[in-house]
């Protein structure tokens, strides 16, 4: 039987200017005693996604704050006027972060985001505790998914066309269909120039460079039957990375944040809550 999460109550919304941009902001507090809440984690997300898609994830972290928000054009935030870089938002977010409240934060990524998680934890690293990379890679120096799956995955038209999206869920993310009707039900089209601006702020742009500088004990996080994002380059990832260690959801396409959440979510408490853990038994001891 799959095992799910509590319902976590709805995110306080907000909009915000940032870096010169306006951007929807959702935040979801942590619940029960301070003294046993974890480091707040930011959030990036995939490209074209708005913040309801992630949403189920916060049912999974209810001990924690967990920040995200829209990228320019894309769920409610208004359209970019000129197109951004990973640097331009990895500095957009630390502001907002400043407007909230929080100082260091561990931070997590998903596919296009996690190339944006990588731009933050290497820009700002003292703003930065625990990194979590889920199906990502270093940019444009990765190996390539399968085409047939990549030319969808680029095609706007699954984020507008249910039917489209639907039909071909499983070529697109692979693994199984589990959470797909829900996923899809949550989607918010996202502006034509939205997602071209978030297409051409990863254009060109790696991570390889600077990897090796990035200290923050990393969990990287990858499915096998990822048709977009291929293992390998998790493992790259980690082999760059001084301290990441690899996680494999077995059976997990693109989407297994969504589809394997009873598996994916404990392992990434665990590995947040690593510290806590060790200061508490040594507390005790």
């Amino acid at each position: 039987m799959t095992r799910s999460a509590p319902t976590a109550p709805a995110p306080e919304f907000s909009t915000l200017r940032a870096g010169g941009r306006m951007l929807r902001v959702a935040v979801w507090k942590a619940r029960g005693p301070k003294a046993d809440h974890g480091r707040p984690l930011l959030f990036f997300n995939g490209i074209g996604a708005n913040i309801e898609l992630m949403a189920p994830l916060a049912d999974w972290f209810p001990d924690r704050d967990l920040i995200t928000f829209d990228m320019p054009g894309v769920g409610g935030s208004p359209k970019a006027v000129v197109p951004y870089r990973p640097s331009t938002m990895a500095w957009t977010a630390r502001r907002l972060l400043d407007q909230l409240g929080y100082d260091v934060v561990d931070v997590m990524g998903v596919s296009w985001g996690g190339g944006l998680a990588q731009q933050f934890a290497f820009q700002f690293p003292k703003r930065t505790g625990r990194l979590v990379l889920a199906a990502t890679s270093a940019g444009v120096i990765m190996v390539p998914g399968d085409l047939k799956a990549l030319s969808k995955m680029a095609d706007p038209k699954r984020y507008v066309d249910p039917e489209f999206m639907r039909k071909n869920f499983e070529a697109l993310y692979g693994g199984e269909m589990t959470g797909a009707d829900g996923h899809i039900g949550r989607i918010s089209p996202p502006s034509r120039s939205g997602y071209l601006y978030q297409l051409m702020a990863m254009s060109g742009w790696t991570s390889v460079p600077f990897l090796p500088f990035v200290k923050a004990p990393t969990l990287v996080m990858m499915g096998d039957a990822d048709k977009i994002v291929p293992l390998v380059n998790g493992k790259f990832l980690c082999a760059l990375l001084p301290n990441a260690r690899l996680e494999i959801i077995k059976d997990g396409g693109h989407l297994f944040l969504v589809s394997k959440a009873d598996i994916s979510a404990p392992l990434i408490r665990e590995f947040l809550d690593e510290e806590r853990v060790r200061v508490r038994r040594k507390k005790a001891a």
